[in-house]
C-alpha cells in the first residue's frame, strides 16, 4: 500500500518520533501577572527541547499562568495570542475571580516559544532602530532593515539559538506537553489571528488533547497568505463601500468614495510625499518622507470594531490630500515603538510556513488586477528577509487542510482585512462539527457578543448545539 510523504510524516509524528527521549517538566516560578488571592494559581515554565528532533539538546523555558476558582473545574481553556511574535502574558497585569475567563472554568495563559518572556525570547531591537534610522534620515528602508536583520540572526545564532526550531509545530507540540505537565486529559484552546493557525494545529497533531476550539480571525497556516494579502485588503474595503452605498446620508462626499479610492491610490503609486515632524519626547524636527504605504496603513489600521465608523472619514480626507493627521499617527508608532513583538520568533514562523511556500509570481499578479494597492507592503515580512534569516521549511503537512471532528467556533469580521470571512469558511470546509459566525461592521478579532447575544457562552454550554443568528451576526 502507498503511503506517501504526507501519511509517512505522520506516521512518523503520531507514534511520538520527535517526542522520544525527553519528559517535559515544570519548573514553578512567581506568577508573572497579579491574581486574586481567592484564585488557585500555578504559575512556572514548561521546560522542553528546543528541537524535538535532537531530545537530549538545548531546552527552552516556556512560561504559563494557569487559574481556576476551584479544584473541580474540569473545563480548562487556554489562551494564547496572535503575532506571531507577541507575548500573551504580557498583555495582562492583573486577573480577578470576576473575569469573563472563569465563565467557562479554569483558564492557561501560555507565552509561545520565542516570545517575550519565554527563554530565550527572539528578540531583534535592531529592526525597530533600523526603521525610525530610515525615517530619521530619508534612507530605503529595505535594505537598512535586511543588515539589521543580518545582525539579528548572527547575534541569536551565536548564542546556540536554532531559529528552524521556531515553528508552529514545535508550538503546538509544547501545548500539548503543557497540558500533560500539568495532568489535563483534554483542553478548550483559544486563538486568535496567527494562533487560530496554532490551536488548528493542536487539533491535527494532538487531537486526543483537544475538547473544543475557539478561532477568532484565524489564519489556517495551510492558506498561502502572501498570494492573497491585497485581495482580502480589497475585500474588506469593498464591504466598506458597499455600507457607504447604503448607509450614508451624503451622497456627494461618500456615494462613490469606491471610485475616488481607486483612482487616488492608483495614481499616487510610486509617488513620495514629505511631512514636518516632531520626534515624541523630544524637540527634533525632522523632514520626513512617505508614500502610500503610510496611507493605506492609517486606513486599514482603523478597521477594527472600536473605530470602523471612522474609515469613510479618513479615507475622503486622505484623498482630499489632508494626510498630516493620518501620517503623524504612524509615525508615532515607530518612534514610540514598545518593543513588544519579537521579531525574530516572527520571521522563522513566516519564514518557514508561509514565504518557504509562497509563489512571487503569485504576489505579483495581485498588483495587476488591483493597482489601487500595488507595491503596498501588507506584511512586514518577505522573501528578501527570509533569504536572509535563513530557515527550513516547515514540512508539507503545514500545508494541508486541517481534517478534524472536534467542535468549534470561528467568528470573523466582514471588514477584517488581514483574516476575512473566506479564512473562517475554508477552515468550516474540513471541520463537520464547526461553526461559523459572521460579526457584520467589525474587523479584525470581533466579539462574539453581538446586540445581546453572548455566542461564546451559548457554545461552551454545549459545543455541538447549533447557534441560532441573530441581528448584526451570520451564523453558518
Amino acid at each position: 500500500m502507498r503511503i506517501g510523504i504526507i501519511g509517512i510524516w505522520l506516521l512518523l509524528y503520531f507514534n511520538g518520533a520527535f517526542s522520544q527521549g525527553y519528559v517535559p517538566t515544570i519548573e514553578p516560578c512567581p506568577c508573572m501577572i497579579k491574581v486574586d488571592s481567592a484564585l488557585i494559581s500555578k504559575c512556572g515554565y514548561l521546560i522542553v527541547p528546543e528541537n524535538r528532533a535532537k531530545p537530549a539538546g538545548r531546552t527552552i523555558k516556556l512560561p504559563f499562568v494557569y487559574l481556576r476558582q476551584s479544584l473541580a473545574d474540569s473545563n480548562i481553556m487556554l489562551f494564547t495570542t496572535g503575532g506571531p511574535g507577541y507575548s500573551t502574558i504580557a498583555n495582562f497585569t492583573e486577573i480577578t475571580a470576576k473575569s469573563d475567563f472563569f465563565l467557562f472554568g479554569g483558564v492557561i495563559l501560555f507565552d509561545q516559544r520565542g516570545s517575550k518572556k519565554a527563554m530565550p525570547c527572539l528578540d531583534c531591537p535592531e529592526v525597530n532602530a533600523a526603521l525610525k534610522k530610515a525615517y530619521k534620515e530619508n534612507l530605503p528602508q529595505d535594505s537598512l532593515k535586511l543588515l539589521a536583520i543580518q545582525q539579528c540572526r548572527k547575534r541569536l545564532v551565536d548564542k546556540g539559538i536554532d531559529l528552524s526550531a521556531y515553528t508552529t509545530i514545535e508550538s503546538a507540540a509544547d501545548i500539548n506537553d503543557l497540558r500533560q505537565a500539568l495532568q489535563i486529559k483534554q483542553l478548550s484552546l483559544r486563538g486568535i489571528s496567527y494562533s487560530g493557525g496554532l490551536m488548528l494545529t493542536v487539533a491535527r497533531n494532538h487531537p486526543e488533547g483537544v475538547r473544543s476550539l475557539v478561532l477568532s480571525s484565524p489564519l489556517p497556516g495551510y492558506t498561502n497568505y502572501e498570494e492573497e494579502g491585497l485581495f482580502n485588503i480589497n475585500e474588506a474595503l469593498e464591504q466598506v463601500f458597499a455600507d457607504c452605498e447604503a448607509d450614508s446620508t451624503d451622497k456627494n462626499v461618500y456615494g462613490a468614495l469606491r471610485e475616488r479610492f481607486h483612482q487616488y491610490f492608483t495614481a499616487i503609486t510610486g509617488k513620495t510625499f514629505t511631512i514636518s515632524y516632531t520626534e515624541k519626547d523630544s524637540a527634533r524636527k525632522l523632514t520626513v518622507n512617505y508614500t502610500k504605504n503610510e496611507l493605506l496603513d492609517a486606513i486599514l489600521n482603523r478597521m477594527n470594531r472600536w473605530q470602523i465608523s471612522t474609515v469613510p472619514f479618513v479615507m475622503n480626507e486622505i484623498i482630499n490630500g489632508r494626510h498630516e493627521v493620518y501620517v503623524k499617527e504612524i509615525l508615532d508608532g515607530v518612534f514610540k515603538d514598545n518593543g513588544k513583538l519579537s521579531h525574530g520568533m516572527r520571521y522563522s514562523i513566516y519564514c518557514s510556513e508561509q514565504i518557504a511556500y509562497a509563489r512571487q509570481e503569485l504576489i505579483k499578479k495581485q498588483e495587476a488586477v488591483l493597482p489601487w494597492l500595488a507595491k503596498y507592503a501588507f506584511n512586514d515580512v518577505d522573501h528578501a528577509i527570509c533569504d536572509c534569516w535563513r530557515v527550513k521549511p516547515e514540512p508539507v503537512i503545514a500545508k494541508t487542510p486541517v481534517y478534524s471532528k472536534v467542535p468549534a467556533l470561528i467568528n470573523a469580521g466582514d471588514i477584517d482585512p488581514w483574516c476575512p470571512p473566506f479564512y473562517n469558511r475554508l477552515i468550516k470546509r474540513y471541520m463537520p462539527n464547526s461553526q461559523v459566525l459572521i460579526v457584520h461592521d467589525q474587523g479584525h478579532v470581533p466579539s462574539f457578543f453581538v446586540n445581546g447575544v453572548d455566542y461564546l457562552k451559548t457554545f461552551m454550554q454545549d459545543p455541538y448545539k447549533k447557534l441560532v443568528a441573530g441581528n448584526g451576526a451570520i451564523v453558518e
